[in-house]
């Protein structure tokens, strides 16, 4: 099997509030194939969101490294760090927000090709116009209108050309559908799988939505409190998952059927803050099965079944 394009070895994140430091990414590892969709999930306020901009480098790490193709992201710095920023972009998670209200839609998408340095308007003109037809955005009547003249689904398809124009190798997707209704979610899916598809991409989809990420996901990653409970192909988890929380997860979404009832007793409570983590394992507060030593001693990621991995004491499924 060949190198993973992205490599994170033991990455930590941290931040000081108030004199108090919030652990947002503790000791993650993983890595993602070239030509793959890695779904990365959890509950709100996990470090999602914070693993992946510490991917980019818009958020400096604390500890660990992250290699891109061989390179340590993490050790560059200045003009050799933004020339490598051009092979790895970020879809952001508010699509509205993310745009310039004040500058028209191909001068946004345009703006990567200045800040990288093509200094012909004519390729910078050509390059915007295939990828505003790649994305099905007519330039034409597309190119000189402000952000707040589309609706949600527009403007999202407005930022995947400006995180396309660039021919990137590698897109990190921080919950590019959350903030859509229902109805276009499925049209922004399909585009990105389009994309992916056309240009050879490689993507990291952050969501908290399972059933998103089942739909688009070679391999799904879930995190919790800082650090990685399960990382398994996608048919693995949703049929056998292996982490008590994976299975909480699970068993949250909801099922079109009035004579589904809801599961209960799978896990209480609220989870702990990531200034004060529990010790050992920190879902042990919410998980039925937690005993001693899942307080004093922290489960580490370990092989369980084929490609699948799980950080527990007393997985729901034999190895």
């Amino acid at each position: 099997m060949s190198a993973p394009l992205l490599e994170v070895s033991d990455l930590v994140v941290e931040y000081r509030v108030g004199g108090r430091i919030v652990h947002a990414v503790s000791g993650v590892s993983l890595g993602v194939r070239r030509g793959e969709t890695l779904g990365l999930v959890g509950e709100s306020g996990c470090g999602k969101s914070t693993l992946g901009r510490a991917v980019l480098q818009l958020t400096r790490s604390t500890g660990g490294e992250i290699r891109f193709d061989g390179h340590s992201l993490t050790a560059m710095r200045g003009e050799t760090l933004r020339k490598m920023r051009q092979r790895v972009q970020l879809i952001f998670q508010d699509p509205i927000a993310s745009l310039n209200p004040r500058r028209r839609t191909g001068d946004i998408i345009a703006e990567p090709l200045i800040v990288a340095g093509v200094r012909s308007r004519a390729e910078r003109d050509r390059r915007v116009r295939a990828v505003m037809e790649a994305v099905g955005l007519d330039p034409d009547t597309v190119m000189n209108r402000l952000p707040s003249e589309f609706s949600g689904g527009q403007c999202q398809r407005i930022s995947i050309a400006r995180a396309l124009v660039l021919e990137p190798e590698f897109i990190v997707c921080d919950e590019p559908v959350s903030a859509l209704d229902v109805s276009i979610r499925a049209q922004i899916l399909n585009l990105l799988e389009d994309m992916k598809n056309r240009y050879g991409l490689t993507l990291l989809f952050i969501a908290h939505d399972l059933a998103v990420v089942r739909a688009v996901s070679d391999r799904v990653a879930v995190m919790y409190l800082g650090r990685l409970c399960e990382v398994a192909p996608t048919d693995a988890l949703f049929v056998r998952p292996a982490h008590p929380y994976s299975r909480l997860l699970l068993d949250a979404i909801p099922m079109p059927d009035p004579d589904i009832r809801p599961i209960e007793g799978v896990a209480v409570g609220e989870p702990p803050s990531p200034i004060a983590p529990p010790s050992g394992c920190r879902f042990r507060t919410r998980c039925p099965r937690a005993d001693a030593i899942c307080a004093s001693e922290m489960p580490e990621l370990r092989l369980l079944a084929p490609e699948q991995y799980v950080a527990c004491h007393h997985p729901l499924t034999g190895s």
